[in-house]
């Protein structure tokens, strides 16, 4: 934290001294309203940061629904009418998503650029992602999803726990510890000669000490993240940078051929960075890292999140353990004393409308993702109700929770309603604004063509993860009082925010 603070300082110090060298934006005609904040180059940053939603309600209220603000040195458009999304979307001859996404992982996960245009790659390694996350591939991913989480969640639990015991827990610590183990096998395999027996064997004793070390590593790394993003560098942060280093240690070339059972995702980028660009060893490394954190970053607090408000609230838990149940019984399958593992397709886990409002519903609550697209060129965006000149390199924004949090789409907006999301018989619900319906009222993986690639795998994941919880579980919170934690701010911009704390609750085996 000093660290942060010194460089703050520095920056302030020496923007300053360029202040009067450089002058400040002037706004144009035609152009937004533009704040340029009180402090050098900073511009409203700090204000935006403690707390994005209040300050963009209070800059809408203040300049109406487009308007922009200089944070850090660039020059960033806000729209909030959830009506002109759309008009953002159709400017892909305008504005681009990808230099904005392609430098940032450079930054964060200190890899080489993997624009094909800076020529270190002749391959989008976009492209490649998308297509080993849906179809066939979405669904082997699934599969082997499940069979991780039923070794890592049900039988690992069941050989340390005793029948009729409760274990005592921090829920979002139990979410990280299952959802990181389970994701990183079916990502990136298994050692050779290990495999999930019901007895650990000293090789899978050693596999998951690994597994669990790196787990440490990946939070100490992730807590400094969004500093990355914001620009500062890593060797600030000695202990998350040695923590970077070992990540990608682990997942060099030459480690991850020495696994089995490897993922599409995973041996397709291994094969295209070992035949179509010129990455080092480090560097091919540290693209898988990137992989791996855009699996678990969200992931893991969907996840906790997701569980705490179905744990917390009963009629949302009895109506999807009955759909639960349903969905069992349709697929033939059923819990035995044995604890087999259970296996739901993609067509059995798409049949949970209830389940999918719930986590909708977490998600809508917690998301604080940020969509952005960067001008190419200078041009004129025209919006629904009015048009507004644009400069080359500046950013077009939009903020979701301003749309997830609106009284006017979502009465009582702060209260979790886990049918919210249910029309009356039972398809998806339509949701108005003004009286007009929205095409755009739930977006916490983004939209358009930068929407996550790995949604539905990470909506599979957290519906597994409940459904094994329902299924093999009695859990319930230690104070069933207790108030719902607040949401660690820190990481407004970048998908779901964390929990500022964790929550105890305790769990045991239900009795076959």
């Amino acid at each position: 934290m000093l660290a942060l603070l010194l460089t703050w300082g520095a920056m302030i110090i020496l923007c300053g001294s360029l202040w009067y060298v450089l002058g400040i934006r002037k706004r144009r005609q035609g152009e937004p309203p533009l704040e340029n904040g009180m402090l050098p180059y900073i511009g409203c940053a700090l204000q935006f940061g403690a707390n994005p939603l209040k300050f963009l309600r209070e800059r809408q209220k203040k300049h109406g629904l487009t308007f922009t603000c200089q944070l850090a040195g660039k020059y960033v458009h806000f729209l909030t009418d959830p009506f002109s999304y759309n008009a953002v979307m159709q400017q892909g001859r305008n504005l681009d998503w990808k230099k904005f996404h392609f430098a940032t992982s450079a930054k964060a996960f200190g890899h080489a650029s993997i624009d094909p245009s800076d020529g270190f790659t002749t391959e989008n390694m976009h492209h490649t992602i998308i297509r080993t996350l849906q179809g066939n591939a979405l669904t082997f991913l699934s599969e082997t999803m499940m069979e991780n989480l039923h070794y890592v969640m049900v039988e690992s639990s069941a050989e340390k726990m005793n029948l009729n015991d409760w274990v005592t827990d921090k829920l979002f610590e139990f979410c990280y510890r299952v959802m990181f183990e389970s994701g990183f096998l079916t990502l990136f395999g298994t050692e050779f000669n290990t495999h999930h027996d019901k007895v650990l064997s000293s090789s899978q004793q050693d596999q998951r000490t690994r597994i669990l070390s790196a787990l440490e590593n990946f939070k100490e790394f992730d807590q400094i993240f969004p500093a990355l993003v914001a620009g500062l560098p890593i060797h600030l942060f000695k202990n998350a940078y040695s923590a970077r280093e070992k990540l990608a240690e682990a997942l060099l070339h030459e480690n991850l051929k020495k696994r089995e059972n490897i993922s599409e995702l995973i041996s397709l980028r291994m094969y295209l960075n070992d035949t179509l660009s010129t990455f080092d060893d480090m560097d091919k490394a540290k693209t898988h890292l990137a992989i791996l954190w855009a699996s678990q970053a969200n992931t893991i607090p969907a996840t906790f999140w997701s569980s705490f408000y179905l744990i917390r609230n009963p009629s949302a838990m009895k109506a999807v353990t009955k759909e639960a149940e349903r969905v069992l019984k349709d697929a033939g399958e059923k819990i035995c004393s044995s604890r087999k593992p259970i296996c739901l397709n993609q067509k059995q886990l798409d049949d949970m409308p209830i389940l999918d409002s719930i986590i909708k519903e977490a998600l809508r609550l917690s998301s604080a993702s940020m969509t952005v697209r960067v001008a190419k060129k200078d041009f004129i965006l025209q919006l629904s109700s009015d048009s507004y000149h644009i400069r080359k390199d500046d950013i077009i924004a939009v903020y979701p929770p301003l749309l997830h949090l609106d009284p006017e789409i979502y009465p009582d907006p702060l209260t979790f309603k886990f049918d919210r999301y249910l029309g009356e018989n039972g398809e998806e619900k339509t949701f108005y604004r003004n009286g007009h319906k929205l095409k755009y009222y739930f977006m916490p993986f983004g939209t358009g063509l930068a929407k996550c690639p790995g949604r539905w795998f990470a909506i599979n994941e957290i519906k597994q993860f409940l459904t094994f919880l329902l299924f093999y579980f009695e859990v319930e919170l230690i104070d069933e009082n207790v108030k719902c934690p607040s949401l660690d701010q820190s990481r407004a911009g970048l998908g779901i925010l964390q929990p500022s704390n964790d929550i105890d609750f305790r769990y045991r085996l239900k009795l076959p």
